[in-house]
């Protein structure tokens, strides 16, 4: 119990809950969690990916003079920091190590060797907190995500490797793998509602890596004993009722690896972004979650990087998922690639007059959302059409409408439609 305890309370890791925000909010720390951290690493062995992922979130903020101390005189030039915290990592690792101290941007092929470390079993652990810091409180460029995906896909399953069936019309649905805490979801029923329309579904899914451990898409899929792929070969098969389940831990277990480093580093990284996009399948269309309006844009890039030609982007999903806010603002954004290679967008709006029958005054907070009673609803509205929930009804019938919109714009607008 005390190990836990020291993995998930400890002064390093409230030390990045205050500096490893990202670019805009990161605040200083107040004199008395200096000194607390500073006698923490004096007296404690430090979890090495915490203490690399707090000196990584110190770098990127621009320590204060008084977080100077931390440094133990040591300096804070990034050749300094790099031999006080990355010793142990290969050495041919050293110049990336000390380009990202030093807050410059990786080509596709530094960040594909940087991320070939980083799913590596070689030792470097401080060096991979670190770095997950730096990219993310600076936000990974689009060089940087392409050569970090070209690392991920060579990290695949043997099985996963060889090419699928081709099908354009293969939709893969993908949300935050953390999932939720206080709403149920629907992820099986779009599966379901996609397939009836005529786009098999694949649905990324994987353990949770925090901040958020209540339900997620996995849980979900497990308590509906819904069939999971095993390799690319299964989508030549019927699709099963709720899609194909693609577990991040038979597609890669040096992904599914990350699951553990990120639930001690707590924020987010890369990966919580890059393992939505990821197309093992060579899915046409990818259907996804933003919470941040701004990310939009760069989820669309990454869609395409991976080789999806067709995108929906859902924004201000119910924390963050698939599930559109019935009260709030929220709605699509839509892309299909066009002959030159870029992307046409059009957007449509969850508060639009058409969809006034699936609007309400609030959503549903649901305490302790459980993966049984979740899946009993998802049950019974794909039998019924129903639940008798009349939120979870609403919601439901939302989204059904935003994303069967969304597809029939992608397919009147795709090149195929043009010719």
């Amino acid at each position: 119990m005390e190990h836990i305890k020291a993995v998930s309370d400890n002064p390093l890791l409230e030390g990045i809950k205050v500096i490893g925000i990202g670019k805009h909010g990161s605040k200083p720390l107040p004199g008395p969690q200096i000194e607390e951290i500073f006698n923490y690493l004096s007296d404690k062995e430090v979890i090495a990916i915490q203490k690399g992922a707090f000196y990584g979130s110190l770098v990127a903020k621009n320590p204060t003079v008084e977080e100077q101390k931390l440094f133990k005189g040591k300096g804070n030039g990034a050749e300094a920091i790099y031999k006080m915290l990355c010793q142990d990592a290969p050495a041919d690792m050293k110049a990336t190590g000390v380009k990202l101290l030093s807050k410059e941007t990786l080509n596709a092929d530094e960040a594909r060797i940087l991320g070939n470390f980083l799913f590596s079993d070689l030792p470097g652990e401080a060096f991979r907190g670190m770095a997950a810091s730096m990219l993310r409180m600076r936000y990974e460029t689009d060089a940087e995500y392409q050569g970090l995906m070209e690392a991920a896909i060579a990290t695949y399953s043997p099985s996963f490797r060889a090419a699928p069936p081709l099908d354009n019309n293969l939709v893969q649905l993908a949300e935050p793998f953390d999932g939720v805490e206080h709403s149920y979801m629907i992820t099986p029923i779009l599966a379901h509602v996609f397939q009836e329309a005529g786009y098999p579904v694949v649905v990324s899914m994987g353990r949770s890596a925090g901040p958020k451990y209540a339900l997620n898409t996995l849980d979900i899929y497990k308590e509906l004993e819904a069939p999971f792929l095993q390799q690319n070969s299964d989508l030549a098969k019927p699709a099963p009722k709720y899609g194909w389940a693609l577990d991040q831990q038979v597609l890669s277990p040096a992904l599914d690896q990350w699951v553990d480093r990120r639930r001690l580093i707590f924020k987010r990284p890369f990966l919580a972004t890059l393992e939505k996009v990821l197309n093992p399948c060579h899915a046409g269309i990818l259907v996804t979650s933003v919470f941040h309006i701004t990310y939009i844009d760069k989820m669309i890039t990454l869609a395409g990087m991976a080789g999806f030609s067709g995108v929906i982007v859902l924004k201000r999903g119910l924390e963050g998922t698939l599930v559109p806010s019935i009260a709030k603002a929220s709605g699509i954004t839509c892309a299909v690639r066009q002959p030159d290679g870029s992307f046409l967008t059009q957007s449509f709006d969850a508060t639009h007059e058409i969809y006034s029958d699936f609007r309400a005054e609030a959503d549903a907070v649901v305490e302790h959302p459980a993966a049984a009673a979740n899946a009993d609803l998802i049950r019974s509205y794909i039998s019924q059409g129903a639940t008798g929930n009349e939120d979870f009804d609403k919601r439901v019938n939302l989204a059904i409408a935003l994303y069967q919109q969304g597809l029939e714009w992608i397919r009147n607008n795709s090149p195929a439609a043009a010719g």
